[in-house]
């Protein structure tokens, strides 16, 4: 069973919001999944990016993978990954 840290959509069409959290790979994309993370409004401006650092180091530390858009947000914020 292959960890990733991804992104779930929630909101309204056309007013996304987004939640990071800790899934199995094979999982759909809103399916279930084993902790969240933290979140994501792209609708604020700037968009708000909220991450709980301690949560996160402990998911990556066990072995689970960011998506390619989490860690260019896990960036933004600074959290060391």
């Amino acid at each position: 069973m292959a960890v990733r840290i991804r992104l779930t959509r929630f909101g309204r069409k056309k007013k996304p919001f987004y939640r990071i959290v800790v899934a199995d790979s094979e999982r759909q994309r809103d399916g279930k999944f084993l902790d969240i993370v933290g979140t994501y409004d792209p609708m604020q401006n700037p968009a708000e990016i909220k991450i709980n650092a301690d949560k996160l180091q402990d998911w990556m530390g066990k072995g689970a993978l960011p998506s390619t858009t989490v860690k260019s947000l896990i960036k933004k914020v600074s959290v060391s990954a």
